[in-house]
């Protein structure tokens, strides 16, 4: 009897606790430095989600290894939903598929919350390059075999350019930084001659001619730049990989707390106010539930790894 007793207590104090999720600040983690299009993004959700669940959401940049150690350190964070991240598949895949020996398992450590959407990533060349298309790109970079400088900011940039050198055979020096961020200011000033960008400052650069996009890589031309072709389009369908965000905690999470975050991660996308800032950062706003982002994340993760060992991309 005393047992069946402590039991109830138990499941009902457990009931409490969760139906007053959240009773205290959450922190959520992105693995980038300000500059690129997650830190804005990330800060877009936040704040929405501040309001919608009456609690602080303290957004907090941990860059490095290309998002790696924010995605390792939320992996071994308490379950309790006072830690998320806003993950893109540069942690949840590309960083797994790149090393030998990953310090994390992204189907395994982590609970999956909400998609969050899909960036939307333009081919952009300084002015200095001689090339109103991509077509012409390609033969510029040709006939200057190991002079064009293309910079990456994220691991999916190197995919991109590995695909592209894979689809046309063009000899280019690839110049790896930490994050869009630190990236801008060189393709701005022509130290870096091109480069796959999502963040929303580079259309705006386009758009004042500071840089010229040459193509989207999507399935549909973007609203923000409609007279730029998809990169099919423009004579490269083998650049297949695509970018997408969303939310995950630590493993084990209880499933109360996932199923209200889930909830108001999706309220967050459905408003006016919330779709115009992620639009302007390139972002198509895109929920689902946990699962539909563990589907997503698995697929995406199988493609990465198929894709790295066609282009004998070395693992670090």
């Amino acid at each position: 009897m005393k047992k069946l007793l402590l039991g109830i207590i138990l499941a009902t104090s457990a009931g409490i606790c969760f139906g007053q999720y959240p009773s205290k600040p959450i922190r959520l983690i992105v693995g980038f430095p300000p500059g690129g299009s997650a830190d804005p993004t990330t800060r877009i959700i936040g704040a929405a989600l501040q309001e919608q669940l009456g609690q602080p959401v303290v957004v907090e940049n941990r860059p490095g290894a290309d998002s790696a150690i924010a995605a390792e350190q939320v992996s071994k964070m308490a379950p309790d939903g006072y830690t998320l991240m806003f993950a893109s598949n540069s942690a949840m895949t590309a960083a797994v598929a790149l090393r030998k020996q990953p310090t994390y398992d992204p189907l395994k450590d982590f609970t999956p919350v909400s998609m969050v959407g899909r960036a939307t990533v333009f081919f952009y060349v300084h002015p200095s390059i001689p090339a109103k298309t991509l077509k012409e790109f390609v033969a510029h970079a040709r006939a200057n075999p190991g002079k064009v400088v293309y910079g990456t900011g994220n691991p999916l940039s190197i995919l991109y350019g590995q695909q592209l050198t894979s689809a046309t055979g063009i000899d280019w020096l690839h110049v790896p930084y930490k994050g869009e961020g630190p990236l801008n200011p060189d393709i701005l000033a022509g130290r870096v001659h091109c480069s796959f960008l999502s963040t929303g400052s580079a259309v705006s650069n386009a758009k004042d001619g500071r840089l010229r996009p040459l193509a989207v890589l999507a399935e549909k031309r973007s609203p923000l730049l409609p007279e730029v072709p998809t990169i099919a389009e423009a004579g490269v369908p083998e650049v297949t990989v695509r970018q997408w965000a969303g939310v995950y905690g630590p493993p084990k999470m209880p499933r109360e707390v996932v199923e209200r975050l889930n909830k108001e991660v999706n309220a967050a996308l459905k408003r006016p106010d919330v779709l115009e800032k992620l639009q302007s950062y390139g972002y198509a706003a895109e929920g689902s539930t946990p699962e539909r982002l563990l589907e997503i994340n698995r697929a995406d993760l199988e493609l990465w790894r198929r894709l790295v060992q066609q282009a004998g991309i070395p693992l670090e």
